[in-house]
């Protein structure tokens, strides 16, 4: 028997033992490669997965088990994340979270495979490369994650499911734009918008009149914001990273960067072909493209103005953003109501404040938090964690707290104790919109405004029905807060979604930590799992 499929067929027998029998696999091969693309007009190099630009869909329920082996047809290291947005948490098992800090890269002409588990989630996620600003070439696609069919959903299901990518784009390659990067310098302005890796009316969406479709919106672009909108037609968000939302109609929906919402809308106009319209937000100047929603019977196609959308405006987003709540009333991926956690009741152990750093180091541009800017180590930290690998990081190196003082580069890993209740605010001094994502979980968005964070914010904070979520934007010069329950050990990435900065530093590990040692708490680290760096050459488990 080749050892691959002996491998495969070993840590499926070990998942059958820990995920129970009852949660179904799906298996998925996946061929990673590069290829040409001409998503705005010019020959680019594209990341391919299976001959896909953007990549396929993943299609689950939750609990479902995923195995995903990936091959690395590259002519270097590869990794994909499983987060979004929002995304994927991984429960007990950081070690396959796929970024750097947590996961080795697989090699050219190597492959691995990924072992998943959507336990206890619901929702519209993405994945992306993480590695080496590859994720400018694409290698990016669609998670959905179904509720079980004895979980009540609080909306008819859909005549259509569609997953809608959106994003801002270069012409340059990525390894263009990466030289740019290592020089120590700022990329220039994106030259698009794609819309499923198409240009301007490359992207089409069939739909039947009368009839209801889902849109999973995500950014999965590298620098702006970006609002979306239907010509003529209505959306009713219903749900945001995993969690059912109060359904409210927009005409508009921004969309940060490394979200993910999901909405309904129905096909109630004329029987013609209508805009689908993506543009950036806070930009000068504005980056628009279209898509087409085409009716079955459309007797024409689209015409007229395309239709315009918010341009600069803070305060319209803002107001936006707070109207978004959970559904209280809804279940989640579990038959109990969404609002059967009261998380404004319980009292928080500590408050972690994190602002946006910027500034020069040794000549060239960083970016960093809390005046820290993240240097990768030589070993995936988890790794060194775990095989308790001295001199690879230090727990400490990062403060809970602006220092205010220069910035400077380490590799900055702040501890957590597991099972604590924190509030976390960031803060961005900077004139553009920030987002964050914190991988391993999902949060509660307690308050946002303008100005300087204080004791006294919290007397605006919702305690009630704030979204939960994977991702939170922070406005020029504003502060975002959230409170989240740091029930998932691991190594865990905390980052901005804006990738330049991403990879010139503005991102920290948070560990969290207990000694308990149980598989109740955190799964042991996977029989196939890649060594390298000072973890090579030891060993995980017996095959």
């Amino acid at each position: 028997m080749p050892l691959n499929v002996a491998v495969l067929i070993a840590v499926g027998a070990v998942l059958i033992a820990i995920a129970g029998a009852e949660d179904p696999y799906k298996f998925f091969t996946w061929n990673v490669t590069y290829g040409d693309i001409y998503p705005l007009g010019v020959r680019q190099q594209g990341i391919l997965i299976n001959g896909q630009f953007p990549g396929p869909d993943i299609h689950s329920v939750t609990n479902d088990n995923l195995i995903i082996n990936v091959f690395n047809s590259l002519p270097e290291p590869f990794l994909i994340s499983w987060f979004q947005m929002n995304g994927i948490q991984q429960r007990r098992n950081s070690f396959e979270d796929g970024v750097y800090g947590t996961t080795c890269p697989i090699p050219p002409g190597k492959n691995f495979t990924y072992i998943l588990q959507v336990k206890d989630q619901i929702g519209s996620f993405y994945y992306f490369p993480s590695l080496a600003f590859h994720k400018a070439a694409g290698g990016f696609g669609g998670i959905r994650i179904l509720s079980r069919p004895r979980i009540p959903v609080p909306f008819d299901e859909p005549a259509g499911d569609f997953t809608v990518l959106i994003g801002d784009w270069y012409k340059a390659n990525h390894t263009t734009l990466r030289r740019v990067l290592d020089a120590g310098h700022r990329i220039p302005f994106p030259a698009g918008i794609l819309i499923n890796g198409r240009g301007p009316g490359g992207a089409s969406f069939t739909v039947e009149q009368g009839k209801t479709y889902r849109l999973r919106i995500s950014n999965v672009g590298l620098q702006n914001s970006l609002n979306f909108r239907i010509q003529n037609h209505k959306m009713k968000l219903v749900e945001v990273e995993g969690t059912h939302t109060v359904q409210q109609t927009y005409s508009s929906l921004d969309v940060h960067l490394g979200q993910s919402y999901s909405v309904l809308f129905t096909a109630d106009q004329p029987g013609q072909d209508y805009y689908i319209v993506v543009s950036s937000r806070f930009t000068t100047p504005i980056l628009t493209t279209t898509g087409v929603l085409h009716y079955s019977n459309s007797a024409g196609k689209v015409s007229g103005p395309i239709p315009g959308g918010p341009t600069i405006q803070v305060d319209w987003s803002l107001n936006q953003a707070r109207s978004i709540r959970t559904n209280l009333t809804a279940s989640g991926p579990r038959p109990n109501p969404q609002g059967s956690y009261h998380y404004g009741m319980i009292n928080t152990s500590r408050t972690i404040i994190l602002q946006s750093s910027a500034g020069q180091v040794n000549g060239m541009q960083r970016y960093g938090i809390n005046s820290v800017s993240f240097k990768p180590a030589d070993t995936p930290l988890k790794l060194a964690d775990y095989f308790n690998i001295g001199g690879v990081f230090r727990v400490g190196s990062i403060s809970d707290r602006p220092t205010g003082g220069g910035l400077y580069e380490d590799t900055s890993v702040m501890g957590a104790d597991f099972r604590a209740y924190v509030e976390i605010v960031f803060e961005n001094p900077s004139n553009i919109v920030l987002s964050y994502h914190i991988d391993g979980y999902q949060f509660f968005v307690v308050g946002m405004d303008g100005g300087q964070w204080t004791q006294a914010s919290r007397n605006g904070y919702n305690l009630r029905d704030g979204v939960a979520r994977s991702t939170i934007q922070v406005y020029p010069k504003s502060w975002s807060a959230i409170y989240v329950a740091l029930d998932n050990v691991g190594m865990w990435n905390v980052r901005t979604e804006y990738w330049a900065r991403q990879y010139l530093g503005e991102q920290f590990y948070l560990r969290v930590y207990t000694n308990s040692g149980s598989i109740r708490d955190e799964f042991p680290i996977s029989k196939n799992a890649r060594l390298c760096g000072r973890a090579a050459g030891r060993h995980t488990r017996p095959l």
